[in-house]
């Protein structure tokens, strides 16, 4: 769903039918328009950003840039050369954890679930003061594989280690230290965790799922940037 805002809103960014300097319309509006969730529209908005589409401003809404081309941030080879077991990675942990959230969901203690909350109230607590946020975000995700009471999950995490996180694999990118993308992150693990304590099944595995197909998305994108 967020691909589809994201496709159409590009193209009426490259034809020109949104103009650098235009307003794009606000949350509520895409609502309707797109039929799809507030969600949703902040995840394409975030993307748009992300490949330097769109800005917003404070107060006043989200705007067209001026420079509507993307342009290849500048990534050490080190780290041009993770982009593609980044990638492969996200898509086992979309199986893995997708699965591992849907079992948390009904598997779950209640002091299990709290340390899930624990760790994303730690996370959003670091994200205020301009902190890192890797180890937070790791520790959420174990909290999950934790929860299913399946050792198996909990292993695979600890086998790929910090590497679980993949914007620690990348620290010359601006999003690494971005508040509004940290932001975003912390949402998405806000409505798994809700889908969890909900004992939602389907919720948490959507949520989950969704979380690393955004994830998914910007390192593609990343990926496409890069100079052949």
């Amino acid at each position: 769903m967020a691909q589809k805002v994201i496709d159409q809103l590009r193209e009426q960014i490259e034809t020109g039918k949104l103009q650098a300097g235009d307003r794009l319309p606000t949350e509520p509006q895409l609502e309707a328009a797109f039929e799809v969730s507030r969600t949703v529209v902040r995840e394409a908005i975030a993307d748009l950003r992300a490949a330097g589409l769109v800005t917003p401003v404070q107060g006043k809404g989200v705007f067209v840039s001026a420079m509507p081309a993307p342009s290849s941030p500048v990534l050490t080879p080190v780290e041009i050369k993770s982009i593609p077991e980044t990638l492969e990675l996200l898509e086992f942990r979309m199986a893995t954890e997708g699965e591992a959230a849907a079992i948390a969901a009904y598997r779950r203690t209640a002091e299990q679930e709290a340390a899930i909350a624990a760790a994303n109230r730690k996370m959003a607590m670091l994200i205020e003061q301009g902190l890192p946020t890797i180890e937070a975000d790791y520790e959420f995700h174990m909290a999950v594989a934790v929860a299913t009471n399946n050792r198996f999950y909990v292993d695979v995490l600890r086998h790929f280690g910090s590497r679980t996180i993949p914007r620690g694999q990348f620290p010359t990118l601006p999003e690494a230290s971005d508040r509004a993308y940290l932001q975003k992150v912390h949402a998405e693990h806000a409505e798994i965790l809700a889908g969890i304590a909900d004992q939602d099944a389907e919720r948490a595995r959507q949520a989950m799922r969704a979380h690393m197909m955004a994830s998914q998305r910007r390192y593609r994108l990343l990926a496409e940037l890069q100079p052949q």
